[in-house]
C-alpha cells in the first residue's frame, strides 16, 4: 500500500519530528469540522495581535485530510494531513492559495501502541511539520487542548544517527549514489568545531556488506563495528578520535537526519521505512 506518489510531498523538504501520546476522542469523521476550528484559533490568535507574518493580512484556510497510503499494516491508523493555506484578501476571491504550513500525524508499523490503548484513543505516535514555528504552536496547542494530549520535540540520539548510518548505506538506492556523511560536534571547546566526513557510497556500501553477517537484520554489534571502522580510518589520517565526538548529522541517498529532531526524505522508495523507523523512535519517547 506504499504509493510512492502519495508520499511524495514529504520529499525534498526539510521536516521537524515530534512524538504525540493518544489522541482521546479523536474521529476521522470530524476532519471538517476540527478544520474550522483550527481556522478560528488562528484568527483569534492573530487578532490577539500575535500575527504571524506582521503586516500582511493573510486570509488563512486549515484543511484536514486522510492520508490511508501512509500505513504499512491494517492496525496502522489512516494518516492525518493538516495544511495551512493562505491567500491575501486584497486580491480577487480566485487568486491563488499558498501553501504554508504542513503538518502530518502518523503512525507506520506502530502496532504494538495501537494494541495496548485504551478504547477512546487514536495512536499517531509521530508528528511531522514543515512550516513556521508560530502556526506549529497554535496547530499543537490547540491538539493538546481538544484531545488531551502532548506533543514533545523527538530529539535524534547519536545511537540512533548511527543505526540510520548502518541503515541507509546498506540500503540499495539504484543510480543516486550520494556520499554518506557525517557530522560531528567536538565538545568542550571554547569555540563549538564540527568535523564533517564524506564517505563514497561504494566505500561506505562496501565496508557495511564486510561487517553485517545476515542480510536481512541489523544488530547492534554491526552498527558499532561498522562505526569503529569509520572511526579508525579517520583517525589514520587525521589523528582526531571522532569517538570521542559527538554524532550531530547523517546524510545519505535515502535520507538525511539531524540529532535536533529534523529530517529530510531523499528517495521515494524508502520514505515507509523512514517513516516506520520514526515511528518506533516516537513510541519509545512517549512509553
Amino acid at each position: 500500500s506504499s504509493d510512492p506518489q502519495r508520499a511524495a510531498f514529504l520529499l525534498r523538504k526539510q521536516w521537524a519530528l515530534y512524538s504525540v501520546t493518544p489522541l482521546y476522542g479523536f474521529s476521522d469523521a470530524r476532519l471538517r469540522g476540527y478544520a474550522r476550528l483550527l481556522t478560528a484559533s488562528i484568527a483569534a490568535e492573530k487578532q490577539k495581535g500575535l500575527a504571524v507574518e506582521i503586516g500582511v493580512e493573510l486570509d488563512v484556510r486549515v484543511t484536514l485530510s486522510r492520508l490511508p497510503e501512509l500505513t504499512s499494516s491494517e492496525c496502522d491508523q489512516a494518516a492525518i494531513l493538516v495544511q495551512i493555506s493562505s491567500r491575501s484578501p486584497a486580491s480577487q476571491k480566485n487568486s491563488e492559495e499558498k501553501l504554508i504550513w504542513s503538518g502530518c500525524f502518523c503512525s507506520v508499523s506502530g502496532d504494538e501502541l495501537s494494541e495496548n490503548h485504551p478504547e477512546g484513543f487514536t495512536c499517531l505516535p509521530l508528528f511531522l511539520v514543515n512550516g513556521a514555528e508560530s502556526y506549529t504552536s497554535i496547530v499543537g496547542s490547540w491538539f493538546q487542548k481538544t484531545f488531551d494530549c502532548c506533543f514533545c520535540r523527538l530529539a535524534i540520539s547519536p545511537l540512533n544517527l548511527s543505526w540510520m548510518a548502518a541503515m541507509w548505506t546498506g540500503c540499495n538506492a539504484d543510480k543516486t549514489l550520494s556520499a554518506l556523511e557525517l557530522v560531528f560536534s567536538i565538545p568542550c571547546l571554547p569555540q563549538p568545531l564540527d568535523i564533517s566526513y564524506a564517505i563514497h557510497a561504494e566505500d561506505a556500501k562496501a565496508l557495511w556488506e564486510t561487517v553485517q553477517k545476515t542480510p536481512e537484520e541489523i544488530t547492534q554489534e554491526e552498527v558499532d563495528v561498522f562505526m569503529d571502522c569509520i572511526y579508525s580510518h579517520f583517525h589514520r589520517h587525521f589523528k582526531i578520535h571522532l569517538s570521542a565526538a559527538k554524532l550531530m548529522k547523517v546524510s545519505t541517498a535515502i535520507a538525511s537526519a539531524h540529532s535536533d529532531g529534523t529530517i529530510k526524505f531523499l528517495h521515494s522508495q524508502y520514505v515507509m521505512g523512514v517513516l516506520m523507523l520514526l515511528t518506533e523512535l516516537a513510541i519509545a519517547q512517549i512509553q
